[in-house]
């Protein structure tokens, strides 16, 4: 199951510029998904980070992993309309850069689930080289 802009965004709250990912490659609902983030030299963050040599910030391969996973869990028909927040990131590596002109494969698993709560595996992949990894816990909840 593949899913494009706008079906990914009926799934998650996140709109420009903090919505991470271009399309949903892959989707298990409730069990993984696979994204990609094609990286632009238009992306907001690069005015600042840094001029001189534009490098991706890893918190935001991070959020884009975790906007991944979100789409896995959210896409259950019991979580529709439900928001996913951070719990936590355990084990986060950076393997290497994500520069304009990349395109960013973002594979997150669900893991361990006990109710609200759960983990996620994280990597993020450019050319089958791995570039960030991690573990995310997170908490579905309702919107106020």
């Amino acid at each position: 199951m593949a899913l494009n802009i706008k079906q990914i965004m009926e799934i998650i709250p996140h709109r420009q510029p903090m919505l991470l990912i271009d399309t949903v490659e892959e989707l298990e609902p409730g069990v993984r998904a696979v994204g990609k983030k094609c990286v632009t030299m238009n992306e907001p963050f690069f005015a600042g980070h840094f001029p001189q040599e534009p490098v991706m910030p890893g918190v935001l391969i991070l959020e884009a992993l975790a906007q991944t996973g979100a789409v896995a869990i959210l896409s259950l028909p019991e979580n529709k309309g439900k928001l996913v927040l951070f719990g936590g990131i355990d084990q986060a590596r950076f393997k290497g850069k994500v520069v304009p002109g990349d395109v960013l494969t973002l594979e997150t698993e669900i893991i361990k689930r006990k109710g609200p709560i759960g983990v996620g595996s994280a990597k993020a992949t450019v050319n089958g080289k791995l570039v960030a990894k991690a573990e995310l816990t997170f908490a579905i909840t309702d919107p106020q």
